[in-house]
């Protein structure tokens, strides 16, 4: 239920992420690389979404099992409802460090809400935010289930994997620059964006800052 079989991409992220993931692996991982200690300077065995599994984006207990997680502390299910987050790519350096990857293309792709209808769900979500936005002191009056809480999540799910079950997790937010196929957007554009969503989350720095990566890359220079 958690495998969710992809078409191959004709545009936007979607086209992209695949596109990079199983022909130019090695352009995502030295972008990424930056970011990390020496200790993981090694290439990263993705997992999500490859040519020979369908294209296929994982959710839910199917995307801990696919990087073959355990959470000994809190399980998933214990922390957030069934049809959480579905990653756009999952990644590895076994045992060392674990990769959850959402893409963009477009700034609109930023901006979501919560679709949440059960009440359970509803409940189980905000005590989970807000479990989150009390450790990151983020600002306590904005509704993170409103305007950006794809971001919010992520950052939730972060939390999970790397403060209470001690999981070397990282998020990272590649935005695909000059997109060509869909919506072209600059770099200028997409800082402009994320300046705006930091500001209002009072999010600019946090406890869990140098874990979440963000990850430009120009399309134009992958033809």
């Amino acid at each position: 239920m958690g495998r969710i079989v992809q078409q191959k991409g004709k545009k936007g992220s979607l086209k992209w992420i695949q596109y990079i993931l199983n022909d130019h692996p090695n352009i995502l991982d030295s972008s990424i690389s930056k970011f990390l200690p020496d200790s993981h300077n090694q290439p990263i065995e993705w997992l999500s979404p490859l040519a020979d599994d369908d294209y296929a984006e994982y959710k839910d207990q199917t995307f801990l099992d696919l990087l073959e997680i355990k959470l000994t502390k809190k399980e998933l299910k214990n922390f957030w409802p069934s049809q959480g987050p579905q990653w756009d790519a999952l990644g590895r350096i076994k045992s060392e460090a674990y990769f959850l990857v959402e893409a963009k293309a477009h700034v609109s792709e930023i901006i979501s809400s919560s679709q949440a209808k059960a009440k359970s769900s509803i409940s189980l979500i905000n005590k989970s935010l807000s479990e989150t936005r009390n450790y990151l002191n983020l600002k306590p009056g904005i509704d993170l289930t409103k305007g950006f809480y794809q971001y919010s999540n992520r950052l939730a799910h972060l939390y999970l994997l790397r403060v209470i079950n001690n999981i070397p997790a990282y998020m990272v937010f590649i935005y695909f620059v000059n997109d060509h196929t869909h919506i072209p957007t600059s770099r200028e554009e997409f800082n402009g964006a994320l300046q705006l969503m930091h500001s209002l989350l009072g999010n600019h720095k946090h406890k869990l800052s140098k874990y979440v990566l963000d990850v430009f890359i120009d399309v134009e220079k992958l033809k």
